[in-house]
């Protein structure tokens, strides 16, 4: 990976901070995430939910249009955003919870479309949301040095 750019030397990137899923129904979708992955309800209003993810990351959760148009928010004004079709997000598990994530996801009649182990040892669950997003829970081995 290249750690230089025109003009100078790259700053550094530390993490991922948010990502963000667009859906038909919110309390469906917040419901979905808090009670069946654990997540922390940070905010929600009429038009999004921000969740806290475990490691330092947040889930926001946009209703489907409700944030195509640009708003004031305390301290500036945040820029219109908006996304259709079935988006994909992956969630980091221990190599060791595999088990128990399958047997939770069946518990709670989620099915699981896909397994997968992948060549460098990391294994992945594959499951649909409420709106039809593919979410991922990944175990380290999945790409280099995650």
């Amino acid at each position: 990976m290249s750690t230089s750019a025109p003009g100078g030397a790259v700053p550094r990137i530390t993490h991922i901070l948010e990502t963000a899923l667009y859906v038909g129904d919110l309390v469906r979708a917040r419901i979905f995430y808090v009670d069946l992955l654990g997540f922390e309800l940070f905010f929600e209003d009429q038009r999004m939910a921000a969740l806290g993810v475990p490691g330092g990351g947040v889930l926001l959760l946009f209703l489907r249009g409700s944030s195509r148009e640009a708003s004031q928010v305390p301290g500036g004004l945040l820029p219109g955003h908006d996304a259709s079709g079935h988006m994909h997000v992956a969630f980091g598990i221990p190599l060791a919870a595999s088990a128990a994530w399958e047997t939770r996801l069946a518990a709670r009649g989620v099915a699981l479309q896909s397994r997968i182990i992948w060549p460098r040892g990391g294994t992945s669950l594959y499951f649909r949301d409420p709106d039809d997003h593919l979410v991922e829970l990944a175990t380290p081995g999945l790409w280099p040095h995650v």
